[in-house]
């Protein structure tokens, strides 16, 4: 079901909230109970990546109303976010987190977890994602961009919550200390003085893998999306 904007915000609703529905305690619990917990994580897995799907199949054929005029300097939001969004994914996913999925076990093996990006942020890929969201959105302001870019957002930042009271509740004593020692808001950990800032723990390397990234995309966009990101 697609073409039309009520497609795309069913399909919106759909990944969205069935991203929301699913990481409650008493649903996650009940169904675990059913299921296992492997194929719990398998089907949400697939439900996830079916809705995602649609989203991207609905939000390509919607129609597109303008809602506001974008301006010459929005498109240079993107490209000012972007090289940041790509450094914090690539940080998010070649370090360990326990925030990560099945990554738990990481806070009893590793006393040192709380460590490199996870210093600045605990939910590093979020934010990656969360600001590449909002970036579009400005730089896009047509009705289906608003609802895609938008749930989007809502689900990176309002993921955090959730993810945090999820943990909390299946790791009990031992998400306090690292919840203690980090913080979701970038930096805010280190203004407090509940951490220091882990240079070192981040390395070079995964400044330059966010920077090939992001030049690698920023390559790609105009054969893949059909518009150059390129504001000039």
């Amino acid at each position: 079901m697609t073409g039309t904007i009520e497609a795309l915000f069913l399909a919106v609703v759909a990944f969205v909230g069935g991203h929301f529905l699913l990481g409650l305690p008493s649903i996650r619990s009940a169904l675990i109970e059913r299921t296992g917990e492997h194929p719990f994580k398998g089907l949400s897995a697939l439900l996830a990546a079916a809705a995602f799907t649609w989203m991207l199949l609905a939000y390509g054929a919607a129609p597109r109303v303008e809602l506001w005029p974008t301006a010459p300097w929005s498109f240079w939001v993107p490209n000012i976010v972007l090289p940041i969004s790509t450094i914090l994914l690539v940080c998010g996913y070649t370090g360990a987190n326990p925030t990560a999925v099945g990554q738990e076990a990481v806070l009893s093996d590793d006393p040192r977890v709380a460590r490199g990006i996870i210093t600045v942020t605990r939910h590093p890929t979020l934010w990656a994602i969360g600001l590449w969201a909002l970036s579009h959105l400005i730089a896009n302001g047509d009705s289906a961009s608003v609802l895609l870019f938008g749930g989007l957002a809502v689900l990176s930042f309002g993921g955090m919550t959730a993810i945090d009271t999820k943990k909390r509740a299946i790791l009990g004593a031992a998400w306090g200390p690292f919840e203690l020692t980090t913080s979701a808001i970038p930096f805010l950990a280190i203004a407090q003085g509940r951490t220091t800032f882990d240079w070192a723990g981040i390395g070079l390397f995964r400044i330059a893998g966010g920077l090939l990234l992001w030049a690698a995309l920023w390559v790609a966009h105009a054969f893949i999306i059909g518009v150059s990101p390129n504001p000039l």
